[in-house]
This record gives C-alpha cells, sequence and structure tokens, in this order.
C-alpha cells in the first residue's frame, strides 16, 4: 500500500528465510527503499524519508533485528539483501536505493546482487583504502565488538564502536549517555553491530576495492560525501566512482558523517535531483 500524503502507512513484508521486515511507505513517485547505517533505524531515517516523498514513493525500513523486524539466528549478509529484494518486489520489482555508511555498503550489495536496483545513491561508505592515513578502525576491531557483545557488554560494544569506527572523542561519547532514550537506543541496537561488520566484510583493510565484488552493481550510481568529514571518505568514494562503470562523486559543502540525521534539509535535494 502506497501513501498519498506526509503520513507514514507501515507494512510488513516476509524476507526469504520467513523473517518480517517492517517499513513505512511514504509519498509516491518512483520508488526508492533508505538503508539505515549501524545503531540506525527507521526512526533516524525518517526525517529524510518526509523530504524525500514529495516526489517519491519511499520505502523506510527497520533492518532486520532493530524495531519492528524480525531477526534469524544465523545471520547472513545475503539475508540483508534478500529483505530489501523483498521491498524491491513490494512496491513493483525495481526501485532506486540510498544508504549511508554502512547502510551504503549494504545498499551496494543489494544492487550488485541484481535484484532490481534502478539508482543507487550512496552516502560515504567506510571503505578504507589507504591505510597510511590512519583512517579506519584497527585491525582488531570485529574480535573486539565480538568480545564485548559475547560478555553482555553492549554499552563497551557501542563505546567502542563510537570511538575506533566513528572517529568520536571519548568524552563526547560520555555526553551521549546523558541525554534521555539516546544510550538506551544504541544500546539496545548494539547486538547488530556485527551484521554491519559482515557487510563491510574484508573492505577496512586498507587494501584496494576488488572490481570483481562490484561488477554487478551497473546501474547509474552517485557517491556522496560531506565536505566536513575526513579525507578517508573521499579516498573511498572516489575509489568506488572510479571503480563502477556508471558512477560519479560528488561532495556536499559543510556536511558530515552525520548528515542523514543531523541535516536532511541540505541532503534532500541532491538526492532528489539524482533520484527523479
Amino acid at each position: 500500500m502506497r501513501s498519498t500524503s506526509t503520513q507514514p502507512v507501515p507494512g510488513t513484508v516476509v524476507s526469504r528465510d520467513g523473517t518480517p521486515i517492517a517499513f513505512e511507505t511514504t509519498g509516491e513517485g518512483p520508488a526508492v527503499v533508505l538503508v539505515a547505517s549501524a545503531l540506525a533505524d527507521r526512526r533516524d531515517t525518517r526525517r529524510l524519508a518526509a523530504l524525500l516523498a514529495r516526489h517519491h514513493t519511499v520505502v523506510n525500513y527497520d533492518r532486520r533485528g532493530r524495531g519492528g523486524s524480525g531477526d534469524h539466528h544465523d545471520y547472513t549478509v545475503r539475508r540483508e539483501i534478500d529483505d530489501i529484494a523483498a521491498l524491491v518486489d513490494h512496491v513493483g520489482g525495481t526501485a532506486a536505493l540510498f544508504g549511508s555508511s554502512s547502510g551504503a555498503v549494504l545498499a551496494l550489495r543489494a544492487a550488485a546482487a541484481d535484484i532490481g536496483v534502478t539508482k543507487l545513491a550512496l552516502y560515504e561508505p567506510p571503505f578504507v583504502v589507504r591505510r597510511d592515513t590512519g583512517f579506519g578502525p584497527p585491525d582488531d576491531f570485529t574480535d573486539r565488538i565480538t568480545g564485548l557483545l559475547a560478555t553482555g557488554d553492549r554499552a563497551g560494544a557501542v563505546r567502542a564502536f563510537m570511538t575506533d569506527a566513528q572517529g568520536m572523542p571519548s568524552p563526547l561519547v560520555g555526553l551521549m549517555r546523558l541525554i534521555p532514550g539516546v544510550w538506551s537506543t544504541l544500546t539496545g541496537l548494539a547486538h547488530t553491530l556485527p551484521y554491519d561488520l559482515a557487510v563491510l566484510g574484508d573492505t577496512q583493510h586498507g587494501a584496494p576495492l576488488r572490481a570483481d565484488e562490484w561488477a554487478g552493481a551497473r546501474c547509474p550510481t552517485l557517491v556522496l560525501t560531506g565536505g566536513r568529514s575526513p579525507a578517508g571518505f573521499h579516498d573511498a568514494a572516489r575509489a568506488l566512482a572510479g571503480l563502477l562503470p556508471r558512477a560519479r562523486h560528488h561532495t556536499l559543502p559543510g556536511l558530515g558523517h552525520g548528515a542523514v540525521m543531523q541535516a536532511p534539509r541540505k541532503l534532500a535535494p541532491t538526492l532528489t535531483e539524482f533520484l527523479r
């Protein structure tokens, strides 16, 4: 069911493995599916969805293990791609995708899997294509996150992700713990951090991107970066845009890595122009 107003219409699709995937649909026009980043769900992309809904049917969904969506005890990246495929089927078999950070990498993997993706917009996929800059998490990051979660230290896993993967100063992370509702939401999603690490795979070790891994992503692609973001994001965007056959890179002045939540009004016009 599509919404013809700015009021989201809730729905659920069932993925190939039987997992229910919850979503909201807003607006009308060509369909675009929003793919959230790590430690985020559809609440974090809701403002952007409302802006894009002026020209699109926007599908804003909870990735598996988050919000209203179900989960499966045996996680694989392919299951997440199947989730997106079910949403694309729901809106008629073709759709554009927009993803940010690790969600951008998931969107890229979905496009490469040939599931009916017509256009692909990616905001700062966190590939690490150079190690000499110090950009990216430490080599033992995945083991550290997994270990913290295995001991039940969800707060420690979130803190490690914020400081080691996102580069946030520890005092700022400490302040986040004082904002009502914020820290509990983040720790409530901590169990999905290994999902995003699996989506990223071996792309954060400083090696060049492999052309064969993304060869299936042949649709028009816009790789966006924010002018305030670290140079590593721009290195990654240029490398990816140079690798894909129909891609280009564009920088939006004044934006940082959190633009989807912090500055959706500055992000939406460029996305709309590309996706229309």
